[in-house]
């Protein structure tokens, strides 16, 4: 087995579980951008090698260039690239192009989102020739892989390779897990519990929830809800709850990093409720067995999305539409209340098989050719 060059452009805390059994199983060296970001960053001397290589702006936002990357196609010792396939990287595209004039015998393989469903036709033209250069692309699900089998690509290099967070880790705190009176003794009543994890941005859309939990209120069923999270969004959405008379039934958590709590929160929660793109929240949730409930439109999700199955391990609501998401809500409780446990199952299950960092590891060594 030859030496694998990976290349991202930086180092996502949440991905260090991934990183770490690819650093195991591969002889490989890191090169990772310093790009700038509100996502929490790894500490790279977890892995055996690696460093970190400028990115700067590339004529305009948001083209950037990754410095020395391009050059790293010149090692001999390197024949095999691992790269994030992020379109507006123009290093990224001049090391694709130069591999394949200059150097057919090495490979590429991107790591990506790929395809969203929200294409126009320059972006449609452009990512065509980008992923098309690449021996194959690992995408993060399978809504995206049939988008670009719709566009012509060849399935044999699609790879769905989903997304994780620290499994083991949280596996270890889910053996553990057993109810409490977390949300009973804050809110002193015995409403059903609605969660949200993750940072409180505009794209989450919270205000929607919040004017779903006041339809709810309205039709009779008080539904308490705990936002675990912060952000710009935060002091807005405590005003906006004090509006709508929701005080009471609202619980700005804050920012949790300890994992021992998110766990006890979301295990003790009936339902995590996603307005806007769901994500990681969705896997966040699932592990420690609560369903989600997110939006029907995909090209706006994340691909996280897919964890979700209607009925099983949560559902869909209508886009933008609060009434649609009071609905949903009632419905779930309605007909799930008495099946906690099973869904819990279910929701075990859904990460269990598909969304931790050992599945994974194996499919990039079913399909990355060293």
């Amino acid at each position: 087995m030859g030496k694998l060059c990976m290349i991202y452009n930086f180092a996502p805390h949440y991905r260090e579980a991934i990183f770490r059994l690819i650093d195991a199983e591969y002889d490989c060296d890191w090169f990772f951008g310093d790009h700038v970001t509100n996502i929490k960053s790894m500490d790279l001397s977890v892995l055996k090698w690696a460093t970190t290589v400028h990115s700067c702006t590339f004529v305009r936002r948001p083209l950037y260039w990754q410095r020395g990357v391009v050059s790293l196609l010149f090692k001999k010792e390197y024949h095999t690239y691992f790269m994030l396939g992020e379109l507006y990287c123009v290093s990224t595209w001049v090391l694709l192009v130069l591999k394949r004039l200059l150097f057919p015998g090495k490979r590429v393989y991107l790591w990506s989102h790929a395809w969203y469903g929200r294409e126009g036709r320059l972006k449609t033209w452009l990512k065509k020739r980008f992923f098309h250069l690449a021996e194959g692309t690992f995408v993060y699900g399978d809504y995206a892989r049939q988008l670009m089998l719709r566009e012509g690509f060849d399935g044999s290099r699609l790879f769905v390779i989903h997304n994780s967070l620290a499994y083991d880790k949280q596996l270890q705190i889910r053996q553990r897990l057993q109810p409490t009176p977390l949300y009973k003794n804050h809110f002193n009543n015995s409403n059903s519990n609605l969660v949200f994890i993750g940072r409180l941005t505009k794209g989450k859309r919270i205000d929607w929830l919040l004017a779903a939990l006041a339809l709810l209120k309205e039709d009779g069923c008080s539904c308490n809800l705990t936002l675990v999270g912060s952000g710009e969004q935060e002091k807005a959405l405590r005003t906006l709850a004090e509006e709508k008379g929701l005080e009471g039934q609202v619980w700005l958590y804050g920012a949790c990093y300890d994992e021992e709590r998110n766990a006890e929160l979301l295990y003790n929660a009936d339902l995590c409720v996603s307005p806007g793109n769901v994500g990681l929240t969705a896997i966040h949730a699932m592990m420690f067995g609560t369903p989600v409930a997110t939006h029907d439109m995909f090209k706006y999700q994340g691909p996280e999305f897919e964890a979700v199955k209607e009925g099983v391990t949560g559902s869909f609501f209508q886009y933008g539409d609060p009434a649609s998401i009071a609905r949903s809500i009632k419905a779930w409780l309605a007909e799930h209340g008495g099946k906690r446990e099973e869904v819990r199952r279910a929701c075990y299950a859904e990460v269990d098989n598909s969304w931790n960092p050992h599945y994974q590891l194996d499919v990039i060594k079913r399909n990355l050719k060293v």
